[in-house]
């Protein structure tokens, strides 16, 4: 486990993402996705029509993330992450078909972090229980797909030092487990 923070700039490649272990301390500035459950579905369904990851989501990080509607001058009053082994049911593919990280709350399922090795992708924890603090890390935000429904919808945010900690790096070494 590093000492240091480290600064990262999204998106990321999976290159960029062999220097990262487990436990790391990092923050994310750019662009992520934040999306939850149904908007999983909705994407596995658009991705096996398809045959790729649709709203140029390959090479990006997606946020299993629930925001709050706009307060303080800010894009959401509150966004926190919401339990990542919610989403297990679809990381797999998604690390498959493109996305490089994601970012939630929690540990994940030893598939997961399969997919984790076989891809080189990783995933980012953060911490439940401080969604305001982390509104304040949002710059932007913008509905990309399923609006209809709300919190769950695909958004494309522009986060400054969004902190989080490497979960699962690409070596499959869990967080959780050290």
């Amino acid at each position: 486990m590093s000492e240091s923070l480290r600064r990262l700039t999204l998106p990321l490649d999976r290159e960029a993402l062999k220097e990262l272990r487990a436990g790391d301390a990092c923050l994310l500035t750019g662009p992520m996705y934040t999306l939850r459950d149904a908007g999983h579905i909705r994407l596995l369904a658009e991705l096996e029509e398809q045959g790729k990851l649709p709203y140029d989501l390959a090479g990006q990080t997606i946020f299993y993330a629930g925001p709050t509607p706009p307060c303080a001058g800010r894009p959401f009053g509150a966004i926190g992450p919401t339990t990542a082994s919610r989403m297990d049911f679809a990381a797999p593919a998604l690390y498959r078909a493109g996305i490089v990280a994601t970012l939630g709350k929690g540990r994940r399922s030893r598939e997961v972090k399969q997919a984790c090795v076989e891809t080189g992708s990783v995933y980012f924890a953060s911490v439940g229980g401080a969604a305001a603090l982390l509104a304040k890390c949002i710059d932007t935000s913008e509905v990309i797909s399923y609006d209809e429904l709300g919190t769950e919808a695909l958004r494309k945010i522009t986060v400054v030092d969004f902190p989080v900690f490497v979960g699962v790096d690409c070596y499959g070494d869990d967080v959780y487990d050290l």
